[in-house]
């Protein structure tokens, strides 16, 4: 587990939190949705296991976070370029 970071303001005052034992809150909170992380997408990807030479990988790779994503547009720009003209 990690330490204390130190994000917590040395002058902070747990005292002047609101109360939130009061005025209704613990039945808002009771009914309020838990929410993490992205909204589910209409169409999930699939998770799959693919094999590409090394030098694509790096390719991509190289240019940081968001490198699957950008094999994914990449082949998606792929399969239009073939798609024939309607």
């Amino acid at each position: 587990m990690n330490g204390n970071d130190g994000s917590t303001p040395r002058d902070f005052d747990p005292d002047d939190a609101p109360d939130l034992s009061r005025d209704g809150w613990p039945d808002k909170l009771a009914r309020s949705p838990v929410r993490r992380g992205r909204p589910p997408a209409a169409r999930p990807k699939v998770s799959t296991t693919i094999r590409l030479s090394p030098d694509v990988i790096d390719h991509f790779k190289a240019g940081g976070r968001g490198w699957q994503t950008r094999i994914d547009a990449a082949l998606r720009d792929w399969i239009a370029s073939r798609e024939a003209p309607r």
